[in-house]
Protein backbone atom coordinates (compact mmCIF):
# COMPACT_ATOMS: atom_id res chain seq x y z
CA UNK A 1 0.00 0.00 0.00
CA UNK A 2 1.38 3.32 -0.92
CA UNK A 3 1.43 5.73 2.13
CA UNK A 4 -1.33 8.00 3.32
CA UNK A 5 -1.19 11.46 5.04
CA UNK A 6 -3.86 13.03 7.06
CA UNK A 7 -3.01 16.14 8.66
CA UNK A 8 -5.20 16.10 11.61
CA UNK A 9 -4.24 19.54 13.04
CA UNK A 10 -2.06 22.64 12.78
CA UNK A 11 -0.49 24.83 15.10
CA UNK A 12 -2.66 28.39 15.28
CA UNK A 13 0.71 30.22 15.86
CA UNK A 14 3.12 28.45 13.65
CA UNK A 15 3.26 25.93 10.58
CA UNK A 16 3.30 23.04 13.33
CA UNK A 17 1.33 20.00 11.79
CA UNK A 18 -0.32 17.62 13.94
CA UNK A 19 -0.53 14.10 11.32
CA UNK A 20 -0.99 10.53 11.01
CA UNK A 21 0.89 8.18 8.18
CA UNK A 22 -0.99 5.11 7.11
CA UNK A 23 1.94 2.64 6.44
CA UNK A 24 1.72 -1.00 5.51
CA UNK A 25 1.68 -2.13 9.52
CA UNK A 26 -0.30 0.90 10.78
CA UNK A 27 -1.53 4.16 11.47
CA UNK A 28 1.43 6.45 13.15
CA UNK A 29 1.25 9.84 14.58
CA UNK A 30 3.64 12.73 13.68
CA UNK A 31 5.91 14.60 14.33
CA UNK A 32 7.84 11.33 14.70
CA UNK A 33 11.76 10.68 15.46
CA UNK A 34 13.13 7.17 13.01
CA UNK A 35 16.19 5.71 14.51
CA UNK A 36 18.90 4.46 12.05
CA UNK A 37 19.31 0.84 11.31
CA UNK A 38 22.27 1.54 9.11
CA UNK A 39 23.13 -2.19 8.23
CA UNK A 40 19.74 -3.50 9.10
CA UNK A 41 19.92 -3.08 12.66
CA UNK A 42 20.38 -0.24 14.71
CA UNK A 43 23.40 -0.44 16.50
CA UNK A 44 23.27 -2.84 20.05
CA UNK A 45 19.92 -2.77 20.34
CA UNK A 46 17.19 -5.31 19.31
CA UNK A 47 13.31 -5.18 17.74
CA UNK A 48 11.97 -5.84 21.36
CA UNK A 49 13.86 -2.88 23.08
CA UNK A 50 12.58 -0.43 19.81
CA UNK A 51 9.40 -0.97 20.29
CA UNK A 52 9.60 -0.56 24.07
CA UNK A 53 10.79 3.14 23.34
CA UNK A 54 7.73 3.48 21.20
CA UNK A 55 9.42 3.30 17.83
CA UNK A 56 7.28 3.89 14.65
CA UNK A 57 9.27 3.86 11.50
CA UNK A 58 12.83 2.91 11.01
CA UNK A 59 15.40 3.73 8.80
CA UNK A 60 18.02 1.50 6.39
CA UNK A 61 20.79 2.48 4.25
CA UNK A 62 20.58 1.34 0.82
CA UNK A 63 24.27 1.73 0.31
CA UNK A 64 25.49 -0.19 3.33
CA UNK A 65 23.23 -3.27 2.02
CA UNK A 66 24.15 -2.95 -0.88
CA UNK A 67 27.39 -3.63 -0.19
CA UNK A 68 27.28 -6.07 2.73
CA UNK A 69 24.98 -8.15 2.18
CA UNK A 70 24.05 -7.36 -1.29
CA UNK A 71 20.09 -6.44 -2.42
CA UNK A 72 19.52 -10.21 -3.19
CA UNK A 73 20.39 -11.52 -0.06
CA UNK A 74 17.89 -9.82 1.92
CA UNK A 75 15.21 -10.32 -1.21
CA UNK A 76 16.02 -14.17 -0.87
CA UNK A 77 15.36 -13.75 2.81
CA UNK A 78 11.94 -12.49 1.89
CA UNK A 79 12.39 -8.64 2.50
CA UNK A 80 14.21 -6.44 4.69
CA UNK A 81 11.32 -7.22 7.47
CA UNK A 82 11.97 -10.59 7.42
CA UNK A 83 15.36 -10.59 7.11
CA UNK A 84 16.11 -8.50 9.96
CA UNK A 85 12.81 -9.33 12.25
CA UNK A 86 10.92 -6.27 12.26
CA UNK A 87 7.08 -6.37 12.03
CA UNK A 88 7.18 -2.49 11.27
CA UNK A 89 7.28 0.35 8.71
CA UNK A 90 11.00 0.65 7.15
CA UNK A 91 12.27 3.31 5.08
CA UNK A 92 15.12 3.09 2.87
CA UNK A 93 17.69 6.07 1.90
CA UNK A 94 19.19 6.25 -1.87
CA UNK A 95 22.67 5.92 -0.57
CA UNK A 96 22.98 9.26 -2.52
CA UNK A 97 24.62 10.87 1.07
CA UNK A 98 27.00 8.34 1.55
CA UNK A 99 28.12 7.76 -2.09
CA UNK A 100 28.70 11.54 -2.37
CA UNK A 101 30.73 11.56 1.08
CA UNK A 102 33.38 8.70 -0.75
CA UNK A 103 33.13 9.97 -4.00
CA UNK A 104 35.26 13.29 -6.09
CA UNK A 105 33.06 15.60 -7.53
CA UNK A 106 34.48 14.56 -11.23
CA UNK A 107 33.37 10.84 -10.33
CA UNK A 108 29.40 13.15 -10.43
CA UNK A 109 28.19 12.42 -14.36
CA UNK A 110 24.69 12.56 -15.81
CA UNK A 111 24.87 8.77 -16.10
CA UNK A 112 25.63 8.39 -12.17
CA UNK A 113 27.91 8.51 -9.51
CA UNK A 114 31.83 6.23 -9.86
CA UNK A 115 33.03 5.60 -6.67
CA UNK A 116 35.14 3.37 -4.83
CA UNK A 117 33.55 -0.18 -2.36
CA UNK A 118 34.92 1.15 0.94
CA UNK A 119 35.37 -2.50 2.12
CA UNK A 120 38.09 -3.98 -1.16
CA UNK A 121 38.66 -0.92 -3.12
CA UNK A 122 36.17 -2.16 -6.30
CA UNK A 123 35.25 0.42 -8.70
CA UNK A 124 31.18 1.00 -8.58
CA UNK A 125 28.54 3.01 -10.14
CA UNK A 126 25.18 3.75 -8.27
CA UNK A 127 22.70 5.63 -11.02
CA UNK A 128 19.31 6.61 -9.88
CA UNK A 129 17.97 3.06 -11.84
CA UNK A 130 20.19 0.92 -9.52
CA UNK A 131 19.23 2.98 -6.13
CA UNK A 132 15.76 1.75 -7.29
CA UNK A 133 16.53 -1.18 -8.55
CA UNK A 134 17.91 -1.98 -4.77
CA UNK A 135 15.66 -0.31 -2.77
CA UNK A 136 12.96 -2.42 -4.66
CA UNK A 137 14.25 -5.55 -3.76
CA UNK A 138 14.78 -4.69 -0.03
CA UNK A 139 10.74 -4.27 -0.23
CA UNK A 140 10.66 -1.42 2.54
CA UNK A 141 7.80 0.84 2.79
CA UNK A 142 9.36 3.86 1.83
CA UNK A 143 11.98 4.14 -1.05
CA UNK A 144 14.10 7.47 -1.39
CA UNK A 145 15.13 9.14 -5.11
CA UNK A 146 18.69 8.86 -5.21
CA UNK A 147 19.86 12.88 -5.59
CA UNK A 148 22.94 14.93 -5.15
CA UNK A 149 23.66 16.08 -2.03
CA UNK A 150 25.40 19.58 -2.52
CA UNK A 151 27.97 19.92 0.65
CA UNK A 152 28.50 23.40 2.08
CA UNK A 153 29.64 25.84 1.20
CA UNK A 154 29.14 26.28 -2.77
CA UNK A 155 28.25 28.22 -5.44
CA UNK A 156 24.83 29.42 -6.77
CA UNK A 157 25.92 28.02 -10.22
CA UNK A 158 26.79 24.71 -9.08
CA UNK A 159 23.29 24.01 -7.00
CA UNK A 160 21.60 25.43 -10.46
CA UNK A 161 22.50 22.17 -12.23
CA UNK A 162 23.02 20.32 -9.05
CA UNK A 163 19.18 20.77 -8.88
CA UNK A 164 18.49 20.04 -12.69
CA UNK A 165 20.64 16.88 -12.38
CA UNK A 166 18.65 15.91 -9.09
CA UNK A 167 15.48 16.17 -11.35
CA UNK A 168 16.52 14.28 -14.16
CA UNK A 169 17.22 11.50 -11.46
CA UNK A 170 14.00 11.69 -9.65
CA UNK A 171 12.56 11.52 -12.81
CA UNK A 172 14.39 8.26 -14.25
CA UNK A 173 14.15 6.82 -10.77
CA UNK A 174 10.28 7.06 -10.94
CA UNK A 175 10.33 5.30 -14.23
CA UNK A 176 11.67 2.45 -13.47
CA UNK A 177 10.15 2.03 -9.34
CA UNK A 178 8.14 -0.99 -9.82
CA UNK A 179 7.36 -2.35 -6.45
CA UNK A 180 3.85 -1.84 -5.78
CA UNK A 181 3.85 -2.67 -1.85
CA UNK A 182 6.72 1.01 -1.39
CA UNK A 183 5.81 4.18 -1.60
CA UNK A 184 8.20 6.64 -3.49
CA UNK A 185 9.37 9.86 -2.05
CA UNK A 186 11.18 12.76 -4.06
CA UNK A 187 13.78 15.04 -2.58
CA UNK A 188 14.01 18.29 -2.38
CA UNK A 189 17.42 20.43 -3.05
CA UNK A 190 18.27 23.80 -3.65
CA UNK A 191 20.43 24.89 -0.66
CA UNK A 192 19.81 27.96 0.57
CA UNK A 193 18.17 29.46 -2.45
CA UNK A 194 14.35 30.03 -2.26
CA UNK A 195 14.05 30.28 -5.53
CA UNK A 196 15.81 27.14 -6.51
CA UNK A 197 13.57 24.98 -3.82
CA UNK A 198 10.69 26.46 -4.88
CA UNK A 199 11.64 25.38 -8.56
CA UNK A 200 12.57 21.57 -7.26
CA UNK A 201 9.24 21.40 -5.30
CA UNK A 202 7.31 22.44 -8.23
CA UNK A 203 9.00 19.96 -10.42
CA UNK A 204 8.86 17.42 -7.90
CA UNK A 205 5.11 17.92 -7.23
CA UNK A 206 4.42 17.65 -11.23
CA UNK A 207 5.62 14.11 -10.94
CA UNK A 208 3.24 12.91 -7.70
CA UNK A 209 5.57 11.58 -5.31
CA UNK A 210 4.22 9.57 -2.23
CA UNK A 211 5.77 12.46 -0.51
CA UNK A 212 8.80 14.40 0.11
CA UNK A 213 11.76 15.13 1.63
CA UNK A 214 14.15 17.99 2.50
CA UNK A 215 17.56 17.47 1.57
CA UNK A 216 20.59 19.61 1.66
CA UNK A 217 21.26 20.45 5.16
CA UNK A 218 22.85 19.04 7.93
CA UNK A 219 25.91 19.25 6.01
CA UNK A 220 28.01 21.62 7.69
CA UNK A 221 25.95 24.95 7.31
CA UNK A 222 25.23 26.88 10.07
CA UNK A 223 21.42 26.31 12.30
CA UNK A 224 19.96 29.49 11.03
CA UNK A 225 20.88 28.90 7.55
CA UNK A 226 19.15 25.28 7.67
CA UNK A 227 16.12 26.69 9.18
CA UNK A 228 16.02 28.62 6.38
CA UNK A 229 16.06 26.15 3.97
CA UNK A 230 13.43 24.01 6.47
CA UNK A 231 11.05 27.55 5.33
CA UNK A 232 11.67 27.59 1.91
CA UNK A 233 11.08 24.11 1.28
CA UNK A 234 7.78 24.01 3.56
CA UNK A 235 6.35 27.15 1.82
CA UNK A 236 5.88 25.02 -1.18
CA UNK A 237 5.24 21.57 -0.37
CA UNK A 238 1.77 19.92 -0.51
CA UNK A 239 -0.49 20.44 2.10
CA UNK A 240 -1.45 15.87 2.22
CA UNK A 241 1.67 14.69 1.52
CA UNK A 242 4.71 13.83 4.61
CA UNK A 243 7.11 16.11 4.79
CA UNK A 244 10.74 14.28 6.00
CA UNK A 245 13.70 16.15 7.23
CA UNK A 246 16.82 13.91 5.96
CA UNK A 247 19.44 13.63 8.80
CA UNK A 248 18.82 16.02 11.30
CA UNK A 249 18.49 14.66 15.18
CA UNK A 250 19.72 17.55 17.36
CA UNK A 251 16.56 18.04 19.65
CA UNK A 252 17.02 21.66 19.33
CA UNK A 253 16.99 21.12 15.57
CA UNK A 254 13.36 18.91 15.94
CA UNK A 255 11.97 21.65 18.09
CA UNK A 256 12.85 24.22 15.43
CA UNK A 257 12.16 21.86 12.13
CA UNK A 258 8.47 21.33 13.38
CA UNK A 259 7.73 25.04 14.16
CA UNK A 260 8.66 25.28 10.37
CA UNK A 261 6.26 22.43 9.23
CA UNK A 262 8.29 18.71 9.30
CA UNK A 263 6.69 15.57 9.92
CA UNK A 264 9.71 12.84 10.76
CA UNK A 265 13.32 12.82 11.40
CA UNK A 266 15.94 10.84 11.45
CA UNK A 267 19.81 10.42 12.85
CA UNK A 268 22.59 8.46 13.88
CA UNK A 269 23.24 10.93 16.75
CA UNK A 270 21.41 8.99 19.62
CA UNK A 271 23.34 5.59 19.20
CA UNK A 272 26.39 7.66 18.08
CA UNK A 273 26.25 9.59 21.33
CA UNK A 274 25.99 6.78 23.79
CA UNK A 275 28.85 4.71 22.48
CA UNK A 276 30.93 7.62 23.16
CA UNK A 277 29.20 7.90 26.78
CA UNK A 278 26.69 11.13 26.05
CA UNK A 279 23.23 10.90 27.10
CA UNK A 280 20.37 13.31 26.14
CA UNK A 281 18.06 14.88 29.20
CA UNK A 282 15.93 17.19 29.73
CA UNK A 283 18.72 19.38 31.32
CA UNK A 284 21.00 19.33 28.06
CA UNK A 285 23.74 16.73 27.19
CA UNK A 286 25.84 15.20 29.93
CA UNK A 287 28.97 13.10 29.83
CA UNK A 288 28.77 10.33 31.80
CA UNK A 289 32.62 9.92 31.46
CA UNK A 290 33.08 12.57 33.95
CA UNK A 291 34.39 12.19 37.51
CA UNK A 292 31.23 14.02 38.80
CA UNK A 293 29.19 10.83 37.89
CA UNK A 294 31.18 7.97 39.83
CA UNK A 295 29.02 8.43 42.83
CA UNK A 296 25.59 9.61 41.58
CA UNK A 297 23.26 7.04 42.00
CA UNK A 298 20.43 8.36 40.34
CA UNK A 299 19.14 7.86 36.43
CA UNK A 300 19.92 10.06 33.93
CA UNK A 301 17.03 12.14 33.89
CA UNK A 302 14.31 11.15 36.63
CA UNK A 303 11.60 12.98 34.19
CA UNK A 304 12.37 9.89 31.76
CA UNK A 305 10.58 6.81 31.37
CA UNK A 306 12.74 4.26 29.44
CA UNK A 307 14.28 0.70 30.76
CA UNK A 308 17.51 2.12 31.28
CA UNK A 309 16.47 5.32 33.57
CA UNK A 310 13.70 2.93 35.40
CA UNK A 311 16.29 0.58 36.60
CA UNK A 312 20.26 1.46 36.50
CA UNK A 313 21.84 5.16 37.70
CA UNK A 314 24.63 6.96 36.31
CA UNK A 315 27.08 5.48 38.58
CA UNK A 316 26.37 1.82 37.08
CA UNK A 317 26.15 3.30 33.38
CA UNK A 318 29.52 5.23 33.64
CA UNK A 319 31.38 2.36 35.27
CA UNK A 320 30.36 0.50 32.14
CA UNK A 321 31.22 3.10 29.88
CA UNK A 322 34.50 3.36 31.53
CA UNK A 323 34.77 -0.87 31.45
CA UNK A 324 34.38 -0.32 27.95
CA UNK A 325 31.17 -3.25 28.26
CA UNK A 326 28.70 -2.91 25.59
CA UNK A 327 25.83 -3.04 27.81
CA UNK A 328 26.34 0.67 28.71
CA UNK A 329 26.26 2.03 25.07
CA UNK A 330 22.96 -0.39 25.23
CA UNK A 331 21.29 1.55 28.24
CA UNK A 332 22.43 5.13 27.04
CA UNK A 333 21.50 4.23 23.46
CA UNK A 334 17.68 3.06 24.74
CA UNK A 335 17.73 6.29 26.31
CA UNK A 336 18.74 8.90 23.72
CA UNK A 337 16.16 6.56 21.63
CA UNK A 338 13.96 7.32 23.61
CA UNK A 339 14.57 10.92 24.73
CA UNK A 340 13.98 12.06 21.01
CA UNK A 341 10.95 9.82 20.25
CA UNK A 342 9.76 11.73 23.49
CA UNK A 343 10.25 15.31 22.91
CA UNK A 344 8.24 14.53 19.53
CA UNK A 345 5.35 13.11 21.94
CA UNK A 346 5.58 16.18 24.02
CA UNK A 347 5.73 17.98 20.74
CA UNK A 348 2.21 16.37 19.31
CA UNK A 349 1.00 17.00 22.68
CA UNK A 350 1.90 20.89 22.25
CA UNK A 351 0.73 21.24 18.70
CA UNK A 352 -2.41 19.75 19.36
CA UNK A 353 -3.49 22.57 21.91
CA UNK A 354 -1.59 25.54 19.82
CA UNK A 355 1.07 25.53 22.56
CA UNK A 356 4.04 24.92 20.41
CA UNK A 357 5.82 28.48 20.79
CA UNK A 358 5.49 27.98 24.56
CA UNK A 359 6.74 24.56 24.27
CA UNK A 360 10.11 26.21 22.87
CA UNK A 361 10.34 28.28 24.86
CA UNK A 362 10.35 26.17 27.84
CA UNK A 363 12.69 23.25 26.13
CA UNK A 364 14.98 26.32 25.59
CA UNK A 365 14.97 27.17 29.11
CA UNK A 366 15.38 23.62 30.42
CA UNK A 367 17.98 22.31 28.00
CA UNK A 368 20.07 25.04 27.73
CA UNK A 369 19.28 27.33 30.72
CA UNK A 370 19.18 25.33 33.28
CA UNK A 371 22.49 22.55 34.05
CA UNK A 372 25.45 22.97 32.30
CA UNK A 373 25.60 21.06 28.89
CA UNK A 374 28.39 18.98 28.56
CA UNK A 375 28.26 18.12 25.26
Amino acid sequence: MKIKYDLIHKDKNTEARLGKIHTNYGVYDTPMFMPVGTQATVKTLSPEELHDVNAGIILSNTYHLWLRPGEDIVDEAGGLHKFMNWNGPILTDSGGFQVFSLAKPKDITEEGVKFKNQYNGDSLLLTPEKSIEIQNKLDSDIAMSFDECVGFPHTRKYVEESVERTLRWAKRGKNVFNNPRQSLFGIVQGAEFEDLRKHCVEELVKMDFDGYSIGGTAVGEPKDLQYLQVEYSCKYLPKDKVRYLMGVGDPIDIVENVIRGVDIFDCVSPTRLARHGHALTKYGKINLKNTKYKRDFTPIDETCDCYACKNYTKAYIKHLINAEETFGARLLSIHNIRYLIRLTEELREAIKNDRVLEYREEFIKNYYGGKKNEG
